[in-house]
Formats: structure tokens, sequence, C-alpha cells
């Protein structure tokens, strides 16, 4: 019994990303035969359909799989049937304002999921700064040493693309693409600004609970996603573990802590046994404050411990919880 616990604690994440060797840092970006490097362009793919209709969206991909709400004011599409085609498209007043592309094969020119970073940093200029302006104001982001090689962005005409990268591999883990609204809205970088700074309307506490459940079901698609790209087994969704790790959420939110030690529920063994969880190995990531619950999944991608307990053979189910900006997920494999 005593290896037991001593591997679940092993398995259990801590809350750290693991540096890897960077890219070249913002001041050291190549330049190639003595010319600077040229913004790229796309002339198809997902780039091209930020800012087109959901007509155009249908016309081109067809009906989405499901539609989840968000809390940034627009609705994701989520064409997820075909893992190797996934993508999420964010829908608003009619038109695309973003995108999320987890497919290997979805076309979004001119980067790739899958992709090596080192080829991006020697093809195109990777932004340190970013300046945005609207009619609201001026916004000017700045990304540290460690955006600049985990989360690097580039301006495709009016469109901005940031990049997930999987810090172990050095390749595109996921691509986010934005149109400038959109992208002020999400604050992924530290912000400095002038001017009116343009948020999504606060949520009801129904519409909230809404974008929870559906946030957990995007960490549960991206999850098996990132599996099968390292050759292992999807996992099962499972509902009381999902229950678990729920108000675990809920618990951090309540209490203003962050651990996997609940001062009232005890560790994650303690807490899947009250709702009846007979399990042989259980592990649990927890994350908070992200933008949303895919950004925080690829955080997990890129923590040693975190990374351990996604790609781990041998679990069979996930429940993944999510309440407001605090994210759970609880792994385990049945007795």
């Amino acid at each position: 019994m005593k290896w037991f616990f001593l591997f679940l604690f092993f398995l259990i994440g801590l809350y750290y990303f693991v540096p890897s060797p960077p890219p070249p840092g913002p001041s050291e970006q190549p330049k190639t035969d003595g010319y600077t490097l040229k913004e790229p362009k796309a002339t198809t793919g997902m780039a091209v359909l930020i800012g087109q209709s959901a007509q155009a969206v249908k016309k081109q991909l067809g009906d989405p799989d499901r539609i989840d709400p968000s809390a940034y004011g627009y609705d994701w599409w989520v064409y997820s049937r075909r893992p190797e085609s996934y993508v999420q498209l964010g829908i608003s007043r009619g038109r695309v304002v973003t995108a999320l592309v987890g497919g290997e094969k979805v076309n979004v020119e001119p980067f790739a999921v899958g992709q090596r970073l080192q080829t991006i940093f020697q093809t195109m200029p990777v932004l340190s700064n970013i300046e945005i302006q609207l009619s609201s104001g001026i916004y000017r982001f700045e990304l540290s040493e460690q955006d600049y090689s985990s989360r690097p962005v580039v301006k495709v005409g009016s469109v901005y693309v940031q990049l997930y990268v999987d810090r172990f591999t050095g390749k595109v883990a996921a691509v986010r693409l934005m149109d400038a609204e959109t992208f002020v809205k999400l604050r992924p970088y530290e912000l400095v600004y002038r001017g009116a700074l343009p948020a999504a309307a606060p949520l009801s506490e129904e519409k909230q609970r809404a974008v929870d459940a559906a946030s957990a079901k995007q960490i549960f698609d991206w999850t098996n996603l990132i599996r099968r790209r390292h050759g292992l087994s999807p996992l099962m969704w499972d509902d009381k573990a999902a229950a678990a790790a729920a108000k675990h959420s809920r618990d951090m939110h309540d209490h203003r802590f962050f651990s996997h030690e609940s001062p009232q529920y005890g560790d994650l063994s303690k807490r899947l046994s009250a709702l009846h969880i007979p399990f042989q190995l259980a592990g649990e990531n927890i994350a908070a404050h992200q933008v949303d619950g895919v950004e925080a999944t690829i955080g997990w991608l890129n923590s040693q411990n975190h990374r351990e307990i996604m790609l781990n053979e041998q679990f069979t189910r996930l429940g993944v919880g999510v309440y407001a900006d605090y994210y759970t997920q609880n792994f385990f494999t049945p007795l």
C-alpha cells in the first residue's frame, strides 16, 4: 500500500513551468543574407476566415459539431469529429473573430500544427511587443522571455497569430488566430494602454456555469488531441470524476487557495473516495487565471509533472471541472 501512495503523490502535478532551451530572444532574431524578414501573408486557410461571415464558415466547413459559449462575447463553433481536423471558431455578431487550431491537417497557412518553432524564427518576424490602435484607445503588449519562447506572436495581415509551443519538442502544439479587438479583450500578455479597455460583458451566474461546462469539454478534447499525437489511447469522460474536479475548482475559487490539498476536503484520494470513485491509480492537474481552458491545457503540457500525468498511458478515464478561471483535471484508472 505504501508504494501506491508514493506513486500517487508523484503523479499529482505541481504548478510550475520547466524551462527549456528557448529560441533566439527578441534582440537575436536572425536576418537572412542581410535582409530583414518580411511579414508573412496567407491566401487560404484559417487566417483568411478571420473577419468572414458565419455563412462563409458553413459553406467551407459545414455545420459545427457543437456550439460552446465563451467568456469573451463570442460563441465557439467546435469542429471535433475528426481529431486531425479539430478547430474552434469564435463567432461574434455573425463574423469570425478568432480561431483555435489543434488538428494537424487544418490549413493555418503560413503555419502548421507540428511545425518546428525554429523554422518560424528563421523565416518570419516574431513580435516582442505589439501595439494595437482601436477607436477606444492604444494598447501595447510586452512579451516576457518565456512568452517569446513559448507563446510567440506573428502578424499576418490584420490577423494576430499566437503560436503555442510544446517546449519539450520545440514544435507548435496549437495556433490561436485573433482580430485586433479580440486580442485586446483576451489580454494574453502584460499590457499598457491609453483610453478605454475593451472587455466582454459580465456573465450571469447561469451563463458562467454554461461557459465553465464548455471549457471542461474543450479541455477534455484537447487532452485527447495531445495524447493522440503521442500515440496514446484517448481517455473516457467520467461524470463522477468531473464532479470531483468541479468541486475542487470551486473550492479553490471560493476559499482563495491554490493547492491539491483542500483545507476542508483533503487530498485527491479523499476527494475521489468521497464520491465513491474506486481507483487503482489517480492523478490531478490544476491551473488558475489562464485566458481559457485551452491555454491551461497547453500550460500543463509544458510542465514536466503535469505533462507526465496527461501522457500517462496507464490512465483510462478523465473528469474535468472548471469554475470561473480555476481548472482541475482528475485522471484515474478504475479498480
